[in-house]
């Protein structure tokens, strides 16, 4: 079989490569598991210096890398720079912090010694995305290879170019030999390494549905997991908020990679007294975006990924055109390219599809509510709690509001966005465990009690 990336802009094939057997996968992973004896062995102050240099050969390559982000997925070329660069934070804040963040907690209990110390567990199996081909990988095996473990990758079938490019970044880091090893594989080759217990803990980003195989599978073999399962983020507007820069943050979170994003606003949510201010702004905000060539510097919204996608959501808008939705599109239409235009969708009702589900695309639903109750009614309603997005000039009363909401994250007055000294996740069908900060630091390790008596 054949792993084949396609230019979502040219339709053209940029790469093509033989896919792995499960053979060759057993093999890799035997040579992982080597390296991990040695790997973890090692103390956690000379591991975390190659994450200096990983992010030095990140920043200095950052065209190079950006440039095959866009060509496999179609990200606007400005935002894979973007991307390049927020891995190579990521990598700065674990090298400067890991040790310490590691280091045996003395906890005194009246024992000659007592502490608590954490353990690498041995392989852990990364099964990532394609919208964030490059930092989704980062993000999952940083904080895992500072705490000792070693990483064997299942990237997404249409960025295989991506999954071997940053298996070079860490071979060039200076990194143990399969440390970081790059499998090449479907969707099938991957449930079978786990069915036949081949790895020590399991992170996928990915659908309700796979994570829901994959947590089947690893709870069958007690194997620890992290899910991080995408959601349906609210983004709740106010009557007192300042609606200009609400609108101005609501298009750049709900456009940014064309809509292709978990922590993207989903629904917006606007309180009726200031819906048609908000709706105006926003509009005036859209109609300034650029649809095209995802290589060009000045364009905001490049094609989606899949030519599938497409698809999907037509059969969405479809859906709330049938429920009496009158949505407005903005844009040029192209004859080439996966390409969806940015669409506005005001005054939804809450049976129409796009209200319960995931939309991963450009489409921009307005919810109107009575007050803030029903904000957080609706916030709460669907299977999803990854993060939020709360808009109000009064700090107090949106910081008693974010306790209500049911998410991972709230954001007040602003974007959410993953960073390396924050934990990300989330609740309900949105996954389970924690990444990045201390806490994605120690979700595959040992936490290990040792007592000494005299």
């Amino acid at each position: 079989m054949k792993l084949k990336s396609v230019n979502p802009y040219t339709e053209e094939v940029n790469w093509a490569y033989d896919s792995f057997s499960i053979g060759e996968c057993r093999a890799r992973i035997g040579k992982s598991r080597a390296a991990f004896s040695v790997w973890g062995s090692m103390p956690v102050e000379e591991r975390v210096k190659h994450f200096k240099t990983a992010a030095e050969i990140l920043r200095e390559n950052t065209d190079t890398y950006a440039e095959i982000i866009t060509k496999e997925m179609g990200k606007p070329i400005r935002q894979s720079k973007s991307e390049v660069q927020k891995c190579a934070r990521l990598c700065d804040y674990y090298a400067e912090n890991a040790a310490g963040l590691l280091k045996d907690e003395v906890v005194d209990i009246g024992a000659e010694k007592s502490y608590v110390t954490f353990e690498p567990l041995g392989v852990i199996f990364g099964i990532m995305p394609w919208n964030f081909p490059f930092w989704q990988v980062f993000r999952f095996a940083v904080p895992a290879m500072c705490a000792g473990n070693v990483c064997v990758l299942k990237h997404a079938s249409n960025v295989p170019r991506s999954a071997l490019e940053v298996e070079k970044v860490f071979l060039e880091a200076g990194f143990l030999e399969n440390a970081f090893n790059t499998l090449l594989i479907d969707s099938k080759t991957a449930i079978q390494i786990l069915k036949e217990e081949l790895v020590d803990g399991v992170s996928l980003t990915g659908s309700v549905g796979a994570g829901s195989k994959i947590g089947k599978l690893a709870g069958r073999g007690i194997k620890p997991l992290v899910l991080e399962l995408g959601g349906s983020d609210p983004f709740i507007v106010l009557e007192d908020a300042d609606i200009e820069k609400a609108a101005q943050a609501a298009v750049k979170s709900r456009f940014l990679n064309a809509g292709q994003s978990c922590i993207a606003a989903k629904r917006l949510i606007v309180v009726e007294d200031i819906v048609a201010d908000f709706i105006e702004a926003f509009e005036l905000r859209v109609q300034k975006l650029k649809l095209g060539d995802p290589m060009d510097e000045k364009t905001d919204i490049g094609p989606l990924a899949k030519k599938e996608f497409i698809e999907s959501l037509e059969k969405i808008l479809k859906d709330a055109k049938k429920k009496g939705a009158k949505p407005h599109v903005y844009g040029e239409e192209h004859k080439k390219g996966f390409f969806f235009r940015p669409t506005l969708i005001p005054a939804v009702s809450m049976d129409m599809e796009i209200c319960r589900t995931e939309v991963f695309g450009p489409i921009a639903p307005v919810i109107t509510v009575k007050d803030e109750d029903e904000a957080v009614e609706i916030a709460n309603s669907t299977e999803y709690g990854l993060g939020a997005k709360i808009w109000s000039g009064d700090l107090d009363r949106v910081e008693r509001l974010a306790k209500r909401i049911k998410s991972g994250s709230v954001s007040i007055n602003g974007m959410i966005k993953s960073d390396p000294r924050l934990p990300f996740g989330g609740i309900k069908k949105s996954g389970v465990g924690r990444e990045l900060s201390h806490y994605g630091l120690r979700e595959f390790v040992n936490i290990k009690t040792v007592v000494v008596n005299r």
